[in-house]
């Protein structure tokens, strides 16, 4: 078919629409653009790097701006004499990453103009000099003190035992005329529950160390012994290192003895803790233990402590018939107020010049645990115990300072005491333990017994006459105790704490104890006559009014 297109007429070509994969392919088109400005998105969030000139000034110090994928590198730390807020977990000075030292090195090996085009590139990125930052951080108070007053308050050994020097120079000059002269003996230490009776004896033991050198140190606890006879298989494991077969009885005596008799053997020094746990029928075992010391060419040095301040006249009295067997007796009295002042004060001089505990609250505390049972265990508690509260209030709380501040008051001294303990958090702290009102004896009543122990011995003898019993068990006893408190409206102490006051009444004779393996199942019995007890505890009044109401 012929065409009809003239040969001589020009065809239009249309231009192909190009689609550029890259930036390079786009640039290198044939798309030629005007030199004016690029038109700039409406959104200001939407422009990358300089094109974001909002009113805003450059760099913001909250926000930066908004890059790139490939131009989105680590966050950078605020420049300088800029503030911003900053806090404690993220203050470390971090090292320069690899791809910082990537750059340098690059930098390094470029030539200088392509090294001053990086430069200019990266010169956003240059990080400010430490010294020209000033910033302001939320700190957490410091700690630290209140750490180390905690530990100066345990109940571990401590290196000095103040109101207790007449008792360890008996106890050291008993050890070195016996161990070092080599000299068979036994000692007989009493006290209440946390009078430093163990504590003294342990303080001695490490300080004369060297002079023990070559003797032989047995320590049994005798509350960990099922019964009063495995006391005797304890010892022949310590001593003969061998273990000994139940069965062996009269033949692990005979060993026993003829190893303590030895001449060849070292000096035994034997230490029995708890030692009123190994009552039995007829006291063999206790009259065989004081007995051994005084056998032919005996080794032996037997120290024995017990929370009983009579019991080798009461419960052996067979020694007192023969006078060697009588052993020296050393006696802890519970701890005064001033006492236990100085021994919470000795504590607390080993953290700071500057006390965590104010002397108020210290007097405080050491007035109320005398009058309940003289125990500086207790004392040290309830010290410890405020610490932990007064610790944690602190914590909690956060404070705004600068950076620098904080630096040089970590630098310069860690003793700071952001909030000191005082009375009212002693108080807090013995409300809980011994009740919100806590009644005990006044200032210059010189009474004998404090309150809560004229309690609880009145209740013992209304509950002998209703049970018309000689002996009760300390669960019965705090339950007729506690009926008795609730009556003449005086807070309770806890069943632990009746243990104590029950310890602390054996100590002066006016009861008697024979402990078990649970607490509850402790034999409580009432040592003095009826007519006596209103003339020993000094109370006519409450006595009167306690027994003339009865149990409830």
């Amino acid at each position: 078919m012929p065409t009809t297109r003239s040969r001589a007429q020009a065809s239009i070509d249309f231009p192909k629409k190009r689609v550029s994969k890259t930036s390079g392919q786009g640039k290198s088109g044939g798309d030629v653009r005007s030199p004016k400005a690029p038109t700039l998105p409406l959104s200001p969030r939407k422009r990358l790097g300089d094109d974001n000139l909002c009113n805003t000034p450059h760099m913001l110090t909250c926000s930066p701006s908004k890059r790139s994928k490939k131009e989105n590198g680590p966050v950078l730390p605020f420049a300088s004499k800029k503030r911003g807020l900053v806090f404690d977990n993220h203050l470390k000075i971090s090292s320069p990453s690899k791809r910082d030292l990537a750059v340098v090195h690059q930098d390094k090996e470029l030539s200088p103009v392509q090294n001053g085009q990086g430069r200019s590139r990266n010169s956003e990125h240059s990080y400010p000099l430490e010294k020209e930052s000033v910033c302001i951080g939320l700190f957490k108070q410091e700690g630290t003190c209140y750490q180390q007053t905690k530990l100066v308050l345990n109940t571990a050994v401590p290196d000095r035992l103040p109101a207790r020097e007449k008792e360890m120079d008996v106890i050291r000059h008993f050890l070195k005329e016996h161990i070092c002269g080599e000299k068979a003996g036994s000692l007989y230490v009493s006290g209440a529950p946390g009078t430093g009776k163990t504590a003294c004896l342990n303080r001695i033991l490490q300080d004369l160390k060297e002079e023990l050198k070559g003797n032989k140190i047995v320590m049994l606890n005798c509350m960990s012994l099922r019964t009063s006879q495995a006391v005797f298989p304890a010892i022949a494991q310590e001593i003969c290192q061998e273990r000994v077969s139940k069965s062996s009885g009269k033949d692990l005596m005979r060993k026993l003895e003829k190893h303590m008799t030895s001449e060849k053997a070292p000096m035994i020094l034997l230490v029995l803790d708890e030692m009123d746990q190994l009552d039995s029928k007829g006291q063999d075992v206790l009259y065989t233990l004081f007995e051994w010391p005084w056998l032919r060419n005996s080794r032996l040095v037997l120290i024995g402590i017990a929370n009983s301040l009579d019991l080798t006249d009461r419960i052996l009295p067979r020694l007192q018939a023969r006078t060697k067997c009588r052993p020296q007796l050393v006696n802890f009295p519970p701890y005064t107020k001033e006492q236990i002042a100085t021994i919470l004060q000795d504590r607390l001089k080993q953290v700071s010049s500057d006390q965590v505990l104010d002397n108020a609250a210290i007097q405080f505390c050491a007035r109320k645990i005398s009058a309940v049972s003289g125990d500086a265990r207790k004392a040290l508690d309830v010290c410890r115990r405020a610490v932990e509260i007064v610790e944690s209030d602190v914590r909690n709380q956060t404070v705004l300072k600068p950076l620098s501040e904080c630096k040089s008051a970590k630098s310069s001294s860690q003793s700071l005491i952001p909030k000191q303990v005082g009375l009212i958090h002693i108080s807090q702290v013995i409300s809980d333990i011994y009740g919100s009102r806590m009644a005990l004896s006044q200032e210059g009543a010189q009474d004998s017994f404090p309150l809560q122990q004229k309690i609880l011995v009145c209740s013992l003898l209304l509950l002998t006459r209703q049970l018309k019993a000689k002996e009760v068990t300390l669960g019965k006893l705090y339950e007729a105790y506690s009926k008795v408190c609730r009556k003449q409206q005086v807070a309770a102490v806890d069943q632990s704490e009746c243990l104590s006051l029950s310890g602390l009444l054996e100590t002066r004779g006016i009861l008697g104890l024979k402990k078990s393996k649970e607490t509850r199942l402790t034999k409580v019995s009432l040592k003095i006559e009826e007519k006596e007890m209103e003339h020993a505890l000094k109370d006519r009044v409450l006595i009167g009014t306690i027994l003339a109401n009865g149990l409830p």
